[in-house]
């Protein structure tokens, strides 16, 4: 763990108290004061995570998002935490369908974004080998392979692009495979935070999933969905 992390952020009294904060937990902090910037510093920096605020003048987060995504190599798959105006779940949502991991809405706990930080940045971390103990890391299903040492997802030889949370919601579902999970168990299998009322980000980051797996995403053979329970990761596919 390299400890480092980026945040672009245009208010920077707010960008401050983060970096103290965040500091005390050994965190060393590195501020854009807006989007251009955050693209120049994000292959300097090499960050951990990028904390991403989503209402910035100028290059705003949501095209940090996809510009991040959109980048050759490693840097393109580091995880986002994207900071949202409360009560505004469209941008919440076309900022997890660009490629964000996670999100917070403003005014946040510095307590709160802490625990966010960390539960992205351990399921990364669990995502690597834990020993002879553990299954194969590599799981098949047809053409569709799943890496869980590499975090890597090929459909017939063909790299798919997910982003570090969406990589463990599909190795979730795999393990499971045969099993109707409903999204508390989905969220629950990852670890992540607990499922809110009406929230709709699991449907969104199974449509990404769809999109990067299947054949035909709006007839998906791979990732079935239960009506009224939840979705089930088929074990027979081609």
């Amino acid at each position: 763990m390299n400890n480092r992390l980026l945040m672009i952020e245009d208010d920077g009294r707010l960008a401050q108290m983060v970096a103290d904060y965040l500091g005390q937990s050994g965190f060393d902090v590195t501020h854009a004061a807006d989007g251009e910037q955050g693209l120049e510093q994000l292959p300097l920096v090499q960050p951990e995570l990028v904390i991403l605020d989503l209402m910035m003048p100028g290059v705003d987060g949501l095209e940090v998002c996809r510009r991040i995504r959109a980048l050759p190599g490693d840097l393109s798959r580091v995880p986002v935490l994207m900071l949202t105006a409360k009560g505004d779940p469209m941008d919440r949502i076309i900022g997890l369908e660009l490629g964000a991991d996670d999100y917070l809405p403003k005014p946040f706990e510095p307590r709160e974004l802490l625990a966010r930080i960390r539960a992205v940045l351990r399921r990364r971390g669990e995502g690597g080998p834990v020993g002879t103990a553990r299954a194969s890391q590599v799981m098949r299903f047809g053409s569709l392979e799943i890496d869980r040492d590499a975090r890597t997802v090929t459909v017939a030889g063909e790299p798919a692009e997910l982003t570090s949370y969406q990589f463990d919601l599909l190795v979730a579902m795999a393990e499971r495979a045969g099993r109707v999970l409903t999204r508390d168990q989905i969220m629950e299998a990852v670890r992540g935070r607990e499922l809110e009322a009406f929230d709709r980000s699991i449907d969104v980051h199974i449509g990404r999933i769809r999109g990067a797996i299947e054949a035909d995403s709006k007839d998906p053979k791979r990732i079935l969905t239960v009506r009224g329970v939840g979705y089930v990761f088929a074990k027979q596919q081609e």
